[in-house]
């Protein structure tokens, strides 16, 4: 498996990153212009005053004097690897808490310093065991906002239930919302999340939510391999995934699009139909929100092949990975499959085709955005 690693940059040490871009006007989180560890000598002192400076201190700023807000991560146990890339990459640890849990399953969690008047982010995919997750997610925040914190931010970077955002027959739940309502009961004043299933997600919730791309960061590693203009094609696994699949080629040298016309037969199943779209001696980058059993992307890949593609990655921000997926994705029907770390990786889920990407900078610096009231950017990627 290939890795890339977190830039790890601490207090003034820290010149200029791409953040700060955002005071001259530039979005930095559109596609083709974010780039973790870029530098510029513009703007070294406001990131060295920002990172350098005490959590208590007063800055004049035009001649009004404004208290530095505290800013307090803290981590989940779901995915504390990603927690500790987000804060390396802010320069500050971790916050201090307990989270246990009781012989019959009940969740304990204590926050172990004080909070009082800080801003919060709580960093917590609701990633398998999903429920236990999600609980675990809700009693933190229900800790946190005794503690009398300021604001309490979760950070998704997995949503579990994103799936169930609607009703296609009768009687059925929409989790979706009821997720969204249990965050707000319980304390949350704004989430995060990265990739949506579906963007109609967010209207569910009554708080503010920030939705961002982590597939920004695969866009970034496929534009190193220098792939020529004219040998790529993004392909869309379904016609639902068409918007997604034409903003992400349109960043990628305005490649080409393919989409391939499937019918679900029930849930986690799915059979390949036909192929809309030229693939005869092209490079195809299947590109879908997440890969769960694996199942559609094989199918699909299969059927490219079949056409005369030439080469097929596969590509997704969250690599749920529910069996048989590893052995689907291991099939040499696949050149490459890129996935983020949005889920933990474990020794389990490793193949030869493995790249994992980090979004430990992108999440970390959506969070200094947040803390600070600095523009997120667009929730698209047009």
């Amino acid at each position: 498996t290939r890795a890339t690693t977190t830039t790890t940059r601490r207090g003034g040490a820290r010149a200029a990153r791409t953040v700060v871009r955002a005071a001259a006007g530039e979005d930095v989180f559109s596609r083709g212009n974010f780039r973790p560890g870029a530098t510029s000598g513009v703007f070294n002192e406001m990131a060295n005053s920002r990172f350098g400076a005490r959590d208590d201190e007063h800055e004049d700023q035009g001649g009004e004097a404004v208290l530095r807000r505290r800013l307090k991560v803290f981590s989940g146990t779901a995915h504390t690897s990603l927690s500790e890339e987000i804060a390396n990459y802010l320069g500050i640890e971790l916050g201090k808490s307990t989270i246990k849990r009781f012989a019959d399953g009940e969740i304990y969690v204590q926050i172990k310093e004080s909070i009082r008047g800080c801003d919060v982010f709580i960093v917590q995919p609701t990633c398998p065991p999903t429920n236990d997750s999600l609980m675990e997610l809700l009693v933190m925040i229900d800790a946190c906002r005794r503690a009398s914190c300021r604001s309490i931010t979760t950070v998704i970077p997995y949503f579990g239930y994103a799936r169930a955002d609607r009703r296609t027959s009768g009687r059925e739940s929409i989790a979706a919302k009821l997720v969204a309502n249990l965050l707000t009961e319980a304390g949350a004043t704004r989430c995060v999340l990265m990739d949506i299933h579906s963007l109609q997600t967010i209207g569910y919730y009554d708080i503010p939510v920030d939705h961002i791309y982590g597939e920004s960061v695969i866009l970034d590693y496929l534009t190193s391999k220098d792939f020529h203009p004219d040998d790529i094609v993004i392909v869309s696994p379904d016609v639902g995934g068409v918007p997604r699949a034409r903003a992400f080629a349109k960043k990628l040298n305005d490649a080409p699009l393919a989409i391939i016309d499937k019918r679900r037969t029930g849930h986690n199943k799915a059979q390949v139909m036909n192929l809309i779209g030229e693939v005869d001696g092209k490079i195809a980058v299947l590109l879908d929100d997440m890969i769960d059993t694996g199942g559609t992307l094989l199918a699909g890949a299969e059927l490219l092949r079949e056409r005369g593609a030439r080469e097929v990655y596969a590509c997704a921000t969250h690599a749920v990975f529910s069996p048989p997926a590893v052995d689907r994705l291991s099939n040499s029907a696949f050149t490459e499959v890129i996935v983020t770390n949005s889920i933990p990786h474990t020794p389990e889920r490793d193949f030869p085709q493995l790249t994992v990407l980090s979004v430990g900078n992108l999440l970390g610096e959506t969070i200094w955005r947040v803390h600070n009231d600095f523009r997120v950017g667009n929730s698209t990627l047009s």
